[in-house]
C-alpha cells in the first residue's frame, strides 16, 4: 500500500509528493492501526496464550514447582489421625484443646481461666495447673469419645516443662497422644 501511494504521488508533481509522504508517515508511525475495530474502552481485545479470554483478566496462579508430588501420607494424615492437641501457655494462664482436623471443631477444651478450675488452683500458670488442665481435658475428651490425638509443637515452643506436663497428664489419664517433633 505504501508503494502504491508513493508511486501515485510521484506522477502528480513535486509539491504533492512531499505532502503525501508527510501524511503517510504521520499515519504510519502513530502506532495505532486505523483499520482495526477498537473496543469500548480503547483497548484492542487481544486474547491471551490460551486464546480463551481477554488479556485483562488474571490467569490462575500456577504452582511454583509443578513436579511436586504430594504423598499419600500427606493427603490422608488428617483422616487417619483426625484430632490434634493445641496447648497455649502464657505468663498468666494455661489452655489446651482437642480439635478435629477435617471439620475444625473443638471437641474438648480446658483452661485455667474457667471459673470451676480458677477457684481450685493456687496459681494459674505453674506445673500443677498444667497437670490439672491435662486431667480435665482427658475427662472431657473421653466424654466426647476421643481416645487418640496428635501433637506437633509450634516452632517457638520446646517440648519441655509446662507443655510436657500437659501432654504427660493427658497420657497418664488415658488419652493416647502421638508427638511429632521435627
Amino acid at each position: 500500500m505504501l508503494k502504491r501511494a508513493c508511486s501515485m504521488s510521484y506522477t502528480h508533481g513535486s509539491e504533492t509528493t512531499k505532502l503525501c509522504l508527510k501524511a503517510i508517515t504521520r499515519h504510519f508511525h502513530s502506532g495505532q492501526p486505523h483499520s482495526a475495530a477498537r473496543s469500548f474502552f480503547g483497548v484492542e481485545d487481544f486474547l491471551d496464550d490460551d486464546n480463551s479470554r481477554p488479556y485483562t483478566y488474571q490467569k490462575e496462579k500456577k504452582s511454583k514447582n509443578p513436579n511436586k508430588h504430594i504423598s499419600f501420607k500427606q493427603r490422608t494424615i488428617a483422616y487417619m489421625e483426625p484430632f490434634t492437641l493445641d496447648v497455649f501457655i502464657s505468663k498468666r494462664f494455661v489452655s489446651a484443646s482437642l480439635t478435629h482436623r477435617v471439620t475444625s471443631k473443638q471437641v474438648a477444651v480446658a483452661g485455667t481461666n474457667s471459673k470451676d478450675i480458677k477457684a481450685a488452683l493456687k496459681s494459674r500458670s505453674d506445673i500443677p495447673a498444667c497437670l490439672a488442665i491435662g486431667k480435665i481435658l482427658s475427662e472431657r475428651a473421653r466424654e466426647a469419645d476421643v481416645f487418640t490425638a496428635s501433637y506437633t509443637p509450634r516452632e517457638r515452643d520446646k517440648f519441655e516443662g509446662k507443655i510436657r506436663a500437659v501432654v504427660q497428664s493427658l497420657i497418664d489419664n488415658g488419652i493416647d497422644v502421638k508427638i511429632y517433633l521435627d
